[in-house]
Parts: structure tokens; C-alpha cells; sequence
């Protein structure tokens, strides 16, 4: 009996908990997009097309598409997003609407916030000093909560350096740590390299220079054994729109297996903007 009367307290102090969870949850993604968004340049350089003349042509056809000749070179992103993301299998995809916003500032990390229907929302998170995905149901109760080793951060730096090449090409123009090779007449090869992190992303272009396909390796264990692996993933570019001197891509599907029998389109995004915002004023 004493049991019973105790069982509201205790209910009441797990919520308090979960609550408390949260927040600090949330305080972690917004001090992270903080960081990320300081990493703007201040004063950003132009572009010059003839500074990437020495590239492999597939490569410079690339950046002479997504980069306008005189385009401030903004190297971080907002994005917001809707679209549909899968919650179920090949077979049985389950597809939900989304809306999600990101921050992306590669190399040196993402935020990338999503909501769904049913309650469903929580983050992504990488850097090249850790990684996390966190995802709760009626804003309390966690459904997944996995990073904090190096397996999770290899895969998330596998995913920003993706999405660079078509959402913030600025920041993978040739330099320390960022390489172009030519694969063929119409794929370049650019790798990233970040500390202890690498990673290599194929870009096929249209003769235009439109970027049609990006595809990589990534460390991943969405596979059966749940085992962490190379394996391929990439995904279909479409839609392009001029934005402050970039040509963007405002659909994007991407999944795993990409170019196989088994690829699984989870992620179908629908861009609704993309900003370059000014880093934030310091706090005083």
C-alpha cells in the first residue's frame, strides 16, 4: 500500500528528470550552433575562378558552377528544411513529413535539428571534438541516444564533408587539408582531412558543372549486423538556385547503399532557405 501512494512521486521526479534532460540537451545544441556560426569569416575573400584553374577539369568545371566570380566565400550555412525522412526499411519505408534546420561549418562540424509528427524530435551533432544523436518522443522520453566514440564521429564527419560540396562549396576550395583529384572526365574526388579524420567524396558532374550525383564511402553500421563498416552512400542533387553567388541544390535525396540493388532513400529533403548569416556579435 505505502508502495502505491508512493508510485505519483516517483512519476513525478522521473518526468522532473527527463525534463532536466532536455534542457540540457537543447542548451548543448544551441551553445554548438553559437560556435559553429562564430566560425564565419568576418571578412570573407572573393572568388576568383582563376584560382582553382589548376584543379582537375571535372573539379573546376564543379567550382566554377557552384561558386559565382566575385561570390563572397561564406564557409558557414544555415539551411531549413522540410521533406520527408524514414523512420522504417527498404521495404517498408514509413516515410514522415519533416522539418529540421541545420548548421553546417564544415570541417569543423553540423548541428542538425528535426521534428516529426507523433512528437517525435531531437539533433545531430558532429566536430572533429566529438558527436552525438539524440532523439526523444513527446519531448521527454528518449528513443536514441548513441556518440561519444570515435566510431560516431567518423560517421557524422563522413556526412558534413558530404554536404559541403553542394551546401557550402566555399569551404572546400583547395587549401590545408582539402585535396582534388580527377576520377574520370566528368568525377572529381575531393578529401578532407581534419586531425585524425579523413574523408574522401566523389562528385559526378553534368557538362555544365552541375554536380548530379555525390557519392562516398562512409563509416556506417546502418546494415544488418549493426557493425560499423565502409559502405556506400550518396544521393541525387536537383533544383539549383542562385544563393549570395552560390548555385544550391533545393532538393536533395540521399540514403544508404547508394549505386546498389539495396540503396534506401531515408532522407528527401525540400530546401526552404539557405543563409550565410554574419558570425554573432560577442557576448559582453
Amino acid at each position: 500500500m505505502i508502495f502505491l501512494w508512493l508510485l505519483p512521486g516517483v512519476f513525478a521526479l522521473a518526468l522532473m528528470g527527463l525534463a532536466a534532460l532536455r534542457l540540457r540537451d537543447e542548451r548543448q545544441d544551441r551553445a554548438q550552433w553559437r560556435r559553429l556560426a562564430g566560425l564565419q569569416p568576418v571578412r570573407p575573400a572573393v572568388f576568383d575562378p582563376q584560382s582553382v584553374a589548376g584543379l582537375p577539369e571535372p573539379a573546376r568545371r564543379f567550382l566554377w558552377f557552384a561558386i559565382a566570380p566575385g561570390a563572397r566565400l561564406f564557409t558557414v550555412a544555415e539551411i531549413d528544411m522540410g521533406g520527408e525522412f524514414s523512420l522504417g526499411t527498404r521495404d517498408r519505408p514509413a516515410y514522415r513529413s519533416m522539418t529540421a534546420r541545420q548548421i553546417l561549418a564544415a570541417p569543423s562540424g553540423f548541428v542538425w535539428t528535426l521534428r516529426l509528427p507523433g512528437g517525435i524530435s531531437g539533433s545531430d551533432f558532429g566536430s572533429d571534438s566529438g558527436s552525438w544523436t539524440r532523439f526523444r518522443v513527446f519531448g521527454l522520453f528518449p528513443v536514441a541516444r548513441l556518440g561519444g566514440n570515435a566510431d560516431h564521429a567518423r560517421a557524422a564527419f563522413g556526412r558534413y564533408i558530404a554536404e559541403a560540396v553542394f551546401w557550402t562549396p566555399a569551404a572546400l576550395l583547395p587549401g590545408p587539408g582539402v585535396t582534388w583529384e580527377a576520377l574520370g572526365p566528368d568525377t572529381a574526388r575531393v578529401t578532407v582531412t581534419r586531425g585524425a579524420l579523413s574523408q574522401a567524396v566523389d562528385v559526378e558532374v553534368a557538362p555544365d558543372g552541375r554536380p548530379i550525383t555525390v557519392h562516398f564511402q562512409r563509416w556506417s553500421d546502418a546494415n544488418p549486423e549493426r557493425r560499423y563498416r565502409l559502405q556506400p552512400f550518396g544521393g541525387v542533387l536537383s533544383d539549383f538556385r542562385e544563393v549570395a553567388g552560390f548555385r544550391i541544390p533545393f532538393t536533395v535525396e540521399a540514403g544508404s547503399m547508394f549505386g546498389t540493388e539495396a540503396y534506401f532513400p531515408f532522407f528527401r529533403a525540400r530546401i526552404a532557405e539557405v543563409r550565410f548569416p554574419p558570425p554573432p556579435s560577442p557576448r559582453p
